[in-house]
């Protein structure tokens, strides 16, 4: 009778062979190896999002102020490309905000604070306030789109404001039943006609950011160049008279007037530019208008002030989608009503890849030397 010839097994399999001969043993290992694993994958959950005792360190945060329809895939409105270019797939919920947070998982989150001063300061709030969030070394960017003075700038133009000026806070009497001589029926709060000297000082309605970071972003994406499209250029062609609305889009630095009133004309575009000039003591030019900065700065001067935030590290960028008053030989009325219309929307998307394109570019750089700026201001 020939011998049996002898296999020759592998550690694990002689491993395995010796366990299987002790079955309660084996079966006992198995429940360990899996509850062990059940608890390392719950542990790995648990810090997939930020929570009060893990909070997430934040870098930069994006703040827009409106999306059309879903976040991703549809027509865009200011949130979709950051959404989508800076892969922000991580959803973190923030309820008693306008919309939930999202990251890209490099230390930036973008958010949609909702339109007009009440929404934009209370989402604004929310976030600070939120334990889960780190922000004691943020960088804060407004990337949204505005209305440009056709006396300052053009379609497309990437405005980074050197302050925000509140443009809600004032006495107004109907202008059919104001004096002669007055040029407006918006008084400061506290005067008795505009413009009224001193400035009031109870309620704050200047803003003024960092001057040495608002320049050093504008040198910092001077060079990008900005998109131009034959349906911009009918649009300023249509503004005879004023030389700088017919340029191609540029990056400037002005100021940004916050009103939730979304005004329209060429005497309003006059009211704005004589507000600013006031409020800012000839300091700084009336550019562009939108409806929430005063509501986001008054909401960060807060946290400031809490120690939340750095006020320092506060940029507002505003991109030109429309100009605020119609061209020439149309009426503000004629213009609100076609305001919707493919004639006056050839700035809305160029406006919003301008947002995205110029302040992605401040934003990759604070990322990029996070060692460096984490600790310091660019300069």
């Amino acid at each position: 009778m020939s011998a049996r010839k002898k296999t020759k097994l592998c550690p694990a399999s002689q491993w395995i062979a010796q366990i299987s001969r002790r079955p309660l043993r084996f079966l006992a290992l198995l429940l360990a190896i899996f509850f062990l694993a059940s608890a390392s994958k719950a542990d790995d959950l648990s810090h997939e999002l930020p929570t009060p005792d893990h909070p997430l360190k934040v870098k930069v945060v994006i703040l827009t102020t409106f999306e059309i329809g879903g976040d991703t895939g549809d027509t865009p409105g200011e949130f979709q490309y950051w959404v989508e270019r800076r892969k922000m797939d991580t959803i973190i919920p923030l309820a008693n905000a306008f919309h939930d947070v999202r990251t890209d998982g490099t230390g930036v989150i973008a958010i949609i604070t909702g339109m007009a001063t009440a929404n934009a300061a209370s989402s604004v709030m929310a976030l600070g306030t939120d334990p889960r969030f780190d922000l004691s070394r943020a960088y804060w960017i407004v990337a949204g789109i505005a209305g440009i003075n056709p006396s300052r700038g053009s379609l497309g133009s990437a405005v980074w404001a050197d302050c925000v000026v509140d443009g809600d806070v004032a006495y107004e009497i109907d202008g059919r039943e104001i004096p002669g001589s007055w040029s407006t029926g918006v008084i400061p709060w506290e005067r008795t006609k505009p413009y009224e000297e001193p400035r009031p000082k109870d309620m704050q309605q200047l803003y003024l950011l960092n001057p040495a970071l608002v320049d050093w972003a504008v040198r910092d994406t001077q060079d990008i160049v900005l998109d131009d499209t034959p349906g911009m250029k009918k649009m300023r062609d249509g503004y005879t008279g004023f030389s700088r609305a017919q340029e191609p889009p540029k990056i400037v630095k002005g100021a940004t007037l916050s009103t939730s009133r979304f005004w329209e004309g060429a005497m309003m575009s006059k009211w704005a530019e004589d507000w600013v000039r006031y409020w800012s003591a000839g300091a700084s030019q009336y550019y562009t208008t939108a409806c929430e900065d005063s509501g986001i700065m008054r909401a960060l001067t807060n946290l400031s002030n809490a120690k939340k935030i750095d006020l320092n590290r506060v940029l507002v960028l505003r991109t030109a989608s429309d100009y605020d008053q119609p061209p020439p030989g149309e009426t503000p009325a004629q213009s609100l009503a076609t305001k919707d219309s493919p004639e006056h929307l050839g700035g809305f998307l160029p406006s919003l890849e301008a947002a995205f394109r110029v302040g992605n570019k401040v934003v990759s750089e604070i990322v990029d030397h996070w060692e460096k700026y984490s600790l310091e201001l660019p300069k």
